[in-house]
């Protein structure tokens, strides 16, 4: 006999240490991110690039994706219907931000607050510097923040899946009721009638992608076309995550009411750039291939990796 719902209860703390929390949802960023670099490392490797890429890579990214999303949350996500509202330039404002106020509470990302869309952003202005100031260096291999991205979307899969799922341990941005068998009941939030659980859900289309991406760029030719696969990836996640955000409940009070809500307003640009990459990348000749070892630019790394 199947359940009709399910109990969550599930204490989003793995352990203390003293007065500090170490939690599920941490300890899954930090998988995530580990993971994403060994799949890069090994993309790099077939493709025969210099060693150092994917230590580059993860700094850069792993920078670019948590400044992104915290800048994303308090930017998108923190206004907040006032008494006291402010004039500028004549136009009246209802809604005040602490963040723009107080920009140093920025650096309390122990206290919550990442935005995916966010995120997004950070990994594009990281790959955009990760090629100018890095990549460049070789002029043998014709990269760019589109190439990067090509690549770094495969790993970016997972690390999706695995924040996901700490949202999940939170009890955090799940749907509206449901009477669905697989409704959770989040009870760590005084919850008493089953919702869905869209952390899962949101999960499940990250691994779509990367079921979808993963063959196409080792068993097919869609390495080679620049743009490709990031733009499969962004129209998958993004035109699920808009059709999710339906069922979502809205992660502040300003979004009631409104036809569309943030999330949905934001997948939107996402969607669009898919759109027009993966045209771009149609349009455009295959990119050659490099069959040559390069030299490493970095002492350190060149005698440190295997040959194939």
């Amino acid at each position: 006999m199947l359940l009709d719902y399910i109990i969550w209860n599930v204490d989003p703390v793995l352990f203390h240490l003293g007065n500090l929390e170490v939690r599920w949802y941490g300890l899954f960023w930090a998988i995530g991110l580990y993971l994403c670099w060994l799949v890069n490392e090994r993309m790099y490797r077939h493709e025969n690039c210099p060693a150092e890429w994917a230590d580059k890579m993860f700094i850069y990214m792993a920078l670019g994706v948590i400044i992104g999303a915290r800048i994303g949350h308090c930017w998108f996500y923190e206004w907040h219907l006032t008494n006291d509202p402010i004039q500028i330039f004549g136009w009246t404002f209802h809604y005040r931000n602490p963040y723009i106020e107080h920009p140093l509470l920025l650096l309390k990302i122990w206290e919550g607050g990442l935005s995916s869309h966010g995120g997004g952003i950070g990994l594009i202005i990281a790959a955009f510097l990760l090629n100018h100031f890095r990549f460049s260096k070789y002029p043998q291999f014709q990269t760019s923040w589109i190439w990067i991205l090509d690549r770094l979307c495969l790993g970016v899969c997972i690390t999706a899946t695995l924040i996901r799922l700490g949202n999940l341990f939170n009890s955090e941005i799940y749907g509206s009721p449901t009477d669905l068998p697989w409704g959770f009941v989040f009870v760590r939030n005084g919850e008493t009638e089953p919702c869905h659980p869209t952390q899962i859900y949101e999960m499940l289309y990250c691994l779509v992608a990367m079921a979808v991406t993963w063959p196409m760029y080792w068993k097919t030719d869609a390495r080679r076309r620049e743009g490709l696969l990031f733009g499969v990836f962004l129209l998958i996640v993004f035109v699920t995550r808009f059709l999710l955000e339906f069922i979502k409940n809205d992660q502040e009070a300003f979004e009631a009411g409104h036809v569309l809500n943030m999330g949905q307003l934001l997948s939107i640009p996402f969607i669009l750039l898919a759109i027009f990459l993966i045209i771009r990348a149609y349009k455009r000749p295959l990119s050659p291939v490099v069959d040559q070892q390069p030299v490493s630019l970095d002492p350190k790394y060149q005698n440190n990796r295997k040959k194939k």
